[in-house]
């Protein structure tokens, strides 16, 4: 089976990524499964390295880094939004590179199921 994410939101405030990061993450497990990640708008935010949150909270730079570490997973973020937004290629979670629309397209043609969030 292969799965595209796409995430839009805003990292933290709701709760639309983390849980759609957690179903990524459970699906990255699984055998014979491939899945790719794509960040658009605020959720590039999502995959800046470095996020210190409160004790307790969860860390979407965590949960990614778990998603990136499984053999058949890819994480792409939106290259134009990360300039929107003043985060530059090295500034992301080991795993994740700049991605463009034409990417996305592709992946979204390559996939089985596409899940929005």
């Amino acid at each position: 089976m292969k799965t595209l994410f796409i995430f839009n939101g805003a990292p933290y405030g709701d709760e639309r990524t983390y849980n759609g990061l957690r179903l990524a993450g459970t699906l990255a497990k699984r055998e014979h499964h491939e899945l790719r990640v794509f960040l658009l708008g605020d959720a590039v935010a999502a995959a800046k390295a470095g996020q210190t949150v409160p004790q307790g909270f969860y860390n979407l730079q965590l949960m990614l880094g778990r998603v990136t570490r499984a053999t058949s997973s890819a994480l792409h973020v939106c290259g134009t939004c990360m300039d929107a937004r003043g985060i530059k290629a090295d500034e992301l979670v080991e795993g994740a590179q700049r991605g463009t629309l034409d990417e996305l397209a592709d992946w979204s043609e390559w996939a089985d199921k596409v899940l929005v969030f």
